[in-house]
């Protein structure tokens, strides 16, 4: 089955003052579906080798298609993780799990800002589980798939690549991190947080 470049849920429009419309259409409409051609192209190009058995290229195709596929797979949570009704602060069980596990709400926004503001290059900022560890945790996404932990699902993720932020905050990227918080869809994150509990991969014995 190929991958398929998710509708969103609201208008390019919705999201503003806080993202604009025209960095959202080209944001999702080309960016997006940029990842989504080039992971069903690494499958494609992955499928040929395995054929004809020549895996002389194996590193540039497994490189490629963890680039792609998680590009697809952050795009398509981080439109979901932002609602024009957004913002504030979760609460119920994730709100709970946020205090046990980092603190506080604001030690934890405090900790995912700065992780988004120093992002070294293109990457993201996360708000993810570890189901080995059993917890929550932020952190830094080189990229589209460096520097993560490995198992733990994102909840929360947001975008620090230019091409999220740069038409309308320009080189003021601090500025879409404070605009972010207000966009914040945290029913979401919950549920994405409820389901990802359940995943245990606890190390017994270990």
């Amino acid at each position: 089955m190929a991958y398929t470049l998710p509708d969103l849920t609201y208008d390019y429009a919705a999201l503003e003052p806080h993202l604009s419309a025209r960095i959202l259409e080209l944001h999702h409409d080309k960016h997006h579906k940029a990842y989504v051609d080039g992971a069903n192209k690494a499958l494609d190009t992955l499928k040929q080798a395995r054929e004809s058995g020549d895996f002389g290229s194996i590193n540039q195709l497994e490189k490629n298609l963890a680039f792609h596929l998680s590009g697809h797979v952050l795009h398509s949570l981080f439109w979901r993780n932002m609602s024009p009704e957004g913002g504030d602060k979760p609460d119920g069980d994730l709100a709970t799990a946020i205090d046990e596990h980092l603190g506080s709400f604001d030690g934890f926004k405090a900790q995912m800002t700065e992780a988004a503001n120093n992002v070294q290059g293109s990457g993201w900022a996360a708000l993810s589980w570890d189901p080995v560890g059993q917890r929550l945790i932020v952190e830094q996404v080189y990229d589209h798939q460096g520097n993560v932990g490995q198992g733990g699902p994102p909840l929360l993720v947001l975008d620090m690549w230019e091409h999220a932020y740069y038409l309308q905050y320009e080189n003021r990227k601090a500025e879409w991190v404070q605009a972010f918080w207000e966009i914040v869809n945290w029913p979401d994150v919950a549920d994405r947080f409820a389901k990802a509990r359940t995943l245990d991969l606890a190390l017994t014995g270990s």
